[in-house]
């Protein structure tokens, strides 16, 4: 994307044809992507852990957008077995769907484990999405212009995988536990789009990141030094959650988005600015680390995606 031909998001179009899921849709990131789906027509799911929130956000986006096409459904991405049961209800009520945006998040939190034993990052951030996106793969298949949009972080190039340590029981640090969990998001999302392509699916597999944006995630769970350092210290160099939605929305719309792309703001250090291609790491795009991951990421979910494993490398 030139200069001369930033992408906004009055470009989306026309989205009446289809269904999205949006994670994290009650605020932030989630909650603008979902209004501007919603206002090009879409029929959007929130998918949200608090529903009164996910109302809150519902009636905001009405308020707008009178006869918005909106469901609002609970979802706790860190606990494996509410994302079966929310799969569960979506595929009751969904013969299809169009748009998965895999973008709910939590960043830097104390230590703390999901129901299932796994550390809450790496749980609610990566292992929630891969077992959301393998269970509605087939709806997705049926979809019209199908996409998964999957929500990682500049930060992936700081992160690798602890896989002697994937609860940081023997030593936890928050930022570095976040920075995995963006780094598993950036190599699952690749690894997808892989294994998609190799199984000839129309679905298409894209990242995105929304460079430095002020929404809630920066302050309603880190502590101590992380949460002055983003929530208040860096806060007035943020971009609104508009602006930073925009590359995942571009992802999940965008006519010329293709499959493998990684989508983040054109601006210095990718902090802010209008959607463009930005640089996948090549430890995220490393075959075999996402091999083990996906392999790993199965065996913890118990979800089994349909796909072959591909063999060889792509370029990012």
């Amino acid at each position: 994307m030139k200069k001369d031909q930033r992408w906004t998001a009055d470009q989306i179009p026309d989205q009446s044809a289809r269904v999205a899921v949006v994670t994290g849709a009650n605020s932030g990131l989630g909650l603008a992507t979902a209004r501007a789906l919603a206002r090009r027509g879409g029929h959007v799911i929130l998918a949200v852990r608090d529903e009164a929130k996910g109302r809150r956000a519902a009636e905001e986006i009405t308020a707008e957008q009178p006869g918005a096409g909106l469901e609002v459904r609970r979802l706790d991405l860190a606990d494996l077995d509410a994302v079966r049961a929310f799969a569960d209800r979506i595929r009751a009520d969904h013969p299809r769907l169009d748009v998965l945006v895999n973008n709910a998040g939590v960043m830097a939190p104390p230590r703390s484990l999901s129901a299932q034993g796994h550390e809450s990052q790496f749980a609610a951030n990566h292992l929630g999405h891969f077992a959301l996106t393998g269970l509605l793969l087939d709806l997705l298949a049926d979809g019209v212009d199908p996409r998964v949009v999957t929500v990682s972080s500049a930060n992936h190039r700081q992160g690798r995988l602890f896989l002697d340590d994937l609860s940081g029981e023997k030593k936890y640090s928050p930022m570095g536990f976040y920075n995995q969990s963006k780094f598993a998001n950036a190599v699952f999302g690749w690894e997808l789009h892989r294994r998609l392509t190799a199984a000839g699916s129309p679905i298409r597999s894209l990242l995105a990141h929304p460079g430095y944006t002020a929404t809630n995630l920066q302050t309603s769970a880190p502590v101590g030094r992380v949460k002055v350092l983003f929530g208040f210290v860096l806060a007035p160099l943020a971009q609104r959650p508009e602006k930073g939605a925009l590359p995942q929305l571009y992802a999940a719309t965008a006519p010329e988005a293709k499959g493998g792309e990684f989508i983040g703001p054109d601006g210095i250090a990718e902090l802010r600015g209008h959607p463009t291609r930005v640089r996948l790491s090549g430890e995220a795009a490393d075959p075999e680390t996402g091999r083990r991951l996906w392999e790993l990421s199965e065996r913890l979910t118990q979800v089994r995606f349909p796909l072959p494993s591909p063999s060889g490398r792509q370029s990012p």
